[in-house]
């Protein structure tokens, strides 16, 4: 095998690697927020998305974007936790074209119930990856990230 093949198998096994690494942490959280507080992790993400704004509110494209979902997918989410009364979208009053969702007191009140749910599961996920040989180096390097808030 060549350098160039090394080199290429060594990305191929790290996506493998954090595949795994990310459909173990999704299928724990998926499984934890679904018991406790009958949501998705996609609707967790977009509630904990508008949650992180000022206003609790952001354009429909924004919020795709911070979600990873195309426009269609994100539109979907979005209704269907409008029609739980989670959140509401609204014209923007600057510009007519851009919509915005807001995160309504019911979504306020269902992020901060289960925002403790999805931090102990992602702890509890990360935690047994760790103890896996194959997957402790990738949770230790996510240990080691700093985020500026």
């Amino acid at each position: 095998m060549s350098l160039a093949d090394d080199a290429k198998e060594a990305r191929a096994q790290g996506w493998r690697t954090l595949a795994a690494l990310h459909a173990r942490i999704e299928d724990k959280l998926q499984r934890a927020l679904e018991r406790e507080h009958e949501l998705s992790v996609s609707e967790y993400t977009v509630l904990d998305s508008l949650g992180r704004q000022d206003g609790y509110h952001l354009r429909m494209n924004q919020l795709a974007t911070a979600v990873v979902l195309s426009q269609s997918a994100t539109t979907r989410l979005v209704g269907r936790l409008e029609d739980r009364g989670l959140l509401q979208r609204y014209l923007c009053p600057d510009d007519r074209r851009g919509i915005y969702t807001e995160v309504t007191p019911a979504g306020r009140a269902l992020l901060a119930a289960a925002r403790p749910t999805h931090d102990a599961a992602l702890a509890e996920s990360l935690g047994e990856a760790g103890e896996l040989p194959e997957l402790a180096p990738l949770v230790a390097a996510l240990g080691s990230l700093t985020f500026a808030r």
